[in-house]
């Protein structure tokens, strides 16, 4: 049991990751990002790959950040031309063309088979130890992403960002530029979305295509939303509840007689959904934003 939730935690902080990756992108300069999952996969792939290769860990984690952050330029640069509807299609267009690729380049990334014996972080300990080290590893490097995020919505590279979403032809008309901050902090988005699917492949130890889908990009969204975006504590607390949900619907089958394991899949996304419809109209700054609807 205590393997149990030490699994659900380490996921709840690689999801946690994402959330603070995309409320960067989002919560403060209102670039609409459907395409996390991409960034995901290349970080996951491009640790998974090194690491088999023999290349050290920590090696590989830096390197799946970096090009994580650096396939996102020409998405960036992207942003600066399209609205927020264009932005959303082509970065989920950028995301099916990521795990298209990934799934037919099979002599790099073995397409459909996937790729299986990725060392774990910490191996040398044991998988039970392994996974405790991770998750206290994990604990603290959210811990670090989450300060420094509040530190710079603080500062006045933080104003800076919110004023671009707000309201970024009053800030253009003031003589402000916001075309390498939007740049840079899509890049910095994408990055710990690379990092967190780095820590993904060497913690589940097998990826193939079909986990990199964009269910996961809107589980992200909606841990997000439903938590808050724009706050740190409503991208933290958002991905804990969307474990919750996830996790917690799996036992809905023990209360529903005669539901077979394929339509339990589908129950748990209704009663996801639900549970999104009514936060949007109840609480539609978030659960976790201190206001609510009334």
């Amino acid at each position: 049991m205590i393997a149990y939730f030490v699994a659900i935690g380490i996921v709840s902080l690689i999801y946690a990751l994402l959330a603070l990756g995309l409320n960067l992108q989002f919560g403060l300069t209102r670039l609409v990002n459907f395409g996390i999952v991409a960034f995901f996969a290349i970080g996951a792939y491009t640790s998974a790959l090194l690491a088999l290769a023999g290349v050290p860990l920590l090696i590989s984690f830096i390197c799946a950040t970096l090009l994580a952050g650096f396939a996102a330029l020409p998405i960036g640069l992207l942003s600066l031309r399209l609205r927020e509807d264009y932005l959303a299609i082509a970065t989920l267009g950028f995301s099916e063309a990521v795990r298209i690729t990934i799934q037919q380049e099979e002599w790099l990334t073995k397409g459909v088979q996937g790729l299986p014996g990725i060392p774990k972080v910490f191996a040398s300990l044991g998988t039970s130890q392994a996974d405790n080290a991770l998750f206290v590893l994990l604990l603290a490097l959210t811990a670090l992403v989450a300060w420094g995020t509040v530190r710079l919505t603080r500062s006045p590279l933080g104003r800076l960002l919110r004023a671009i979403g707000d309201d970024e032809p009053a800030l253009m008309a003031l003589g402000k530029n916001p075309t390498k901050f939007k740049v840079q902090i899509f890049m910095l988005g994408a990055g710990l979305a690379g990092l967190a699917g780095a820590f993904y492949a060497h913690f589940i130890t097998f990826i193939s295509p079909e986990q990199f889908l964009p269910l996961v990009t809107f589980y992200v969204w909606m841990g997000l939303i439903m938590g808050g975006s724009g706050t740190v504590r409503g991208a933290l607390g958002g991905a804990v509840l969307l474990m919750i949900f996830l996790e917690g619907s799996r036992f809905i089958k023990d209360w529903i007689p005669g539901v077979s394991e394929v339509q339990m899949a589908s129950v748990r996304l209704a009663a996801v959904g639900l549970a999104l419809i009514l936060v949007t109209l109840y609480r539609p700054n978030g659960l976790f934003s201190g206001n609510s609807k009334t």
